[in-house]
């Protein structure tokens, strides 16, 4: 059975969010084609700050690191703010730095064999910035990012002040983008190892 880590960045510690619920119905698609599925939630875990695989004691992130080595798909999903993905992703992509040092010393890469897909939710523009900063980062540390492997969302029912109820957002998604999201897991697992 393949294995996906959902790499959630969302800033909302506790209350589901646009991009939790994204996530969510993608992992629905995944496990429908048997894929098994683990999500992180990035904010609530003690990720400290720098650019090594182990930052000392109490730090959450080798074990994160670990979970990444054992799946076949990481899925990096993230919201819009203010253009840019969120800190909680600019966290990922700085402590998978240590991959990209290990490459560049001359070592292949620990990713090599993995697949990633980006879940981007938005009221507005930004995911075109987004999805090139993260391809390029993955596609630097040696994940593969297939054709069709992106799941962007930016609907004004995403505004901060929306307050869409999950039934709501997953209906939405259903409607709108049910062929985008199937065609992504059909990339993921046919490109997938």
């Amino acid at each position: 059975m393949k294995k996906a880590i959902i790499l959630l960045a969302t800033l909302k510690k506790d209350a589901p969010s646009n991009t939790e619920a994204l996530s969510d119905f993608l992992i629905e698609k995944l496990q429908k084609n048997g894929v098994s599925c683990e999500t992180v939630k990035l904010v609530n875990q003690n990720i400290l700050p720098g650019t090594y695989e182990d930052m000392g004691a109490g730090d959450a992130w080798p074990g994160i690191l670990a979970k990444l080595l054992e799946a076949d798909i990481i899925i990096f999903a993230t919201p819009v703010w203010w253009g840019s993905h969120s800190s909680e992703m600019q966290k990922v992509i700085e402590r998978l730095d240590s991959i990209h040092d290990e490459i560049l010393s001359g070592k292949e890469s620990r990713l090599a064999d993995k697949v990633g897909g980006i879940v981007i939710t938005g009221d507005s523009d930004g995911a075109e910035q987004i999805i090139g900063i993260i391809s390029n980062f993955i596609n630097a540390i040696g994940i593969l990012l297939p054709p069709f492997a992106t799941l962007s969302v930016l609907w004004e029912g995403h505004r901060k002040d929306a307050k869409k109820t999950r039934e709501q957002l997953m209906e939405e998604y259903e409607k709108e983008y049910a062929s985008t999201s199937d065609k992504m897991v059909t990339q993921l697992l046919k490109y997938s190892k």
